[in-house]
């Protein structure tokens, strides 16, 4: 049977909707709508915040959703959002001095190592990933890449507006924790409405404010918090992404290529592995199939689909748990509504008004947004030891990580040249590897070698 040809159903209430089958085209449209609106919020922040173009990384969301579903046969129904493993990266690499091309460079780098990555997983099997990266060293990669980031909001985002940063926070948590059902998995979405409204309302009742904005200049200046928007009425409605970045690098560019910068993302790639796998199981959980034979594809082709979208001044994907829980509340797996929905992003990524609209985000709602993102990010990795029962009492794994996550969090450098130095997420990632197998095995009592739960 073709990978095109679904059956269509109408179930009762409550009964599933299997990948290979569909709701009529009028239901299927809505759910693939519904889908972009849950990977909205979270695909569009993270490309603001490494410097590169929404508008593009919208569109190559959906460009790359539908290549994932055909490497993957139409099995694994999921949609390829923007990373955010790669932003820790992505800013030491600007803190070093490098532009948007080398950004690109070091993540399509990194993004064909995921691809080689899923090729062996794919002919070697899962196992292969729990022994080199079990959930121990995995939950601390992933913690040090969300904590490496808190200078990030502190010193860029939340400056610029700290009242507006504080009550789109506090809007965010309420909303996720607070609301119900799909209303809770789009609180990034509602937070970013919540804070341009109230910047609104703040410039019209209290005026300007003082503060440095990158994109305006390296000095404070007084400006209004929704300085951007006057671009929102010059933008045209249809046309490809264009312009060029606050940089000076064109938003539609080829990229270079720096060893130096490629291993501050590469750790990025340690993230994905995870993500993809606990995504996967999630999926094969929730559908009732076996989806271990296309782990390696779905890994691969996120590779790919990071590669080719940064060859373009594309953003990094990854699969969305936002779309999982998309579809663990409405019980429809099919994969013709992630067909639609990559469709509908790439109509959105056509629409350079929406991309003005998305790049006028004030600076202050950035602020609140990433503060709890990208401490999310640092949970997650917790929330992998939690799940995995890691034993914290075992040296093995409190000694064998404890040095990675300070040298990765704190900034610890270590200089070989002018030219070359490790530092940061990528030497932390490297010290927790290398210390934790170098005395793995030593004590009859560790406990971190087994995968018992994934994401």
């Amino acid at each position: 049977m073709s990978m095109f040809k679904w059956e269509v159903v109408n179930p009762a209430p409550g009964e599933p909707v299997a990948p290979n089958q569909r709701l009529p085209w009028g239901r299927t449209i809505g759910l693939g709508a519904q889908h972009v609106v849950a990977m909205f919020g979270a695909t569009f922040v993270f490309p603001i915040v490494m410097g590169l173009d929404a508008n593009l990384a919208i569109m190559f969301s959906g460009i790359c959703t539908i290549g994932f579903l055909l490497i993957c046969s139409n099995k694994v129904p999921s949609y390829l959002g923007t990373s955010a493993s790669f932003v820790a990266g992505v800013a030491a690499i600007r803190t070093q001095g490098g532009d948007s091309a080398d950004v690109t460079g070091a993540i399509l780098v990194a993004g064909l190592v995921l691809a080689a990555v899923g090729v062996l997983v794919h002919f070697a099997g899962a196992g292969l990933i729990h022994k080199i990266l079990p959930p121990a060293v995995t939950g601390a990669v992933v913690m040090l890449i969300g904590f490496n980031l808190a200078p990030v909001v502190a010193k860029v985002y939340w400056p610029q507006d700290q009242w507006v940063a504080l009550a789109t926070a506090a809007f965010m948590v309420c909303a996720a924790v607070l609301l119900p059902g799909f209303w809770s998995r789009i609180a990034v979405f509602l937070a970013l409405v919540f804070g341009f409204v109230i910047s609104w309302i703040f410039d019209a009742v209290f005026g300007t404010i003082n503060s440095v904005v990158p994109a305006l200049g390296a000095t404070a200046t007084d400006h209004d918090r929704t300085w951007g928007w006057d671009a929102v009425g010059d933008a045209k409605w249809i046309g490809f992404p264009h312009g060029t970045l606050t940089d000076g690098v064109s938003v539609v560019h080829g990229p270079s290529f720096s060893l130096t910068f490629i291993l501050l993302v590469l750790p990025g790639v340690i993230a994905l592995i995870a993500e993809n796998t606990g995504h996967v199981k999630a999926v094969a959980e929730m559908t009732g199939e076996n989806l271990d034979p296309y782990m390696g594809r779905a890994i691969g082709a996120d590779g790919l689909a990071t590669a080719f979208a940064s060859a373009f001044g594309g953003s990094p994907t990854t699969t969305y748990a936002e779309n999982i829980g998309v579809m663990g509340a409405t019980k429809v797996y099919s994969t013709a509504a992630y067909y639609v929905a990559g469709a509908v992003a790439i109509l959105l990524g056509l629409c350079p008004k929406f991309g003005a609209i998305v790049n006028a985000t004030p600076g202050g709602v950035l602020g609140g947004i990433t503060v709890v993102l990208y401490g999310m990010i640092g949970l997650v990795g917790a929330k992998i030891w939690v799940e995995n029962n890691v034993d914290f009492g075992n040296p093995v794994n409190m000694v064998g990580l404890a040095g990675g996550l300070i040298a990765g969090i704190g900034g610890v450098e270590l200089t070989f040249s002018d030219d070359f130095k490790l530092g940061g997420i990528a030497l932390g990632t490297i010290v927790v590897i290398v210390f934790f197998h170098a005395v793995k095995g030593r004590s009859e009592t560790a406990t971190s070698g087994e995968v018992t739960k994934r994401l």
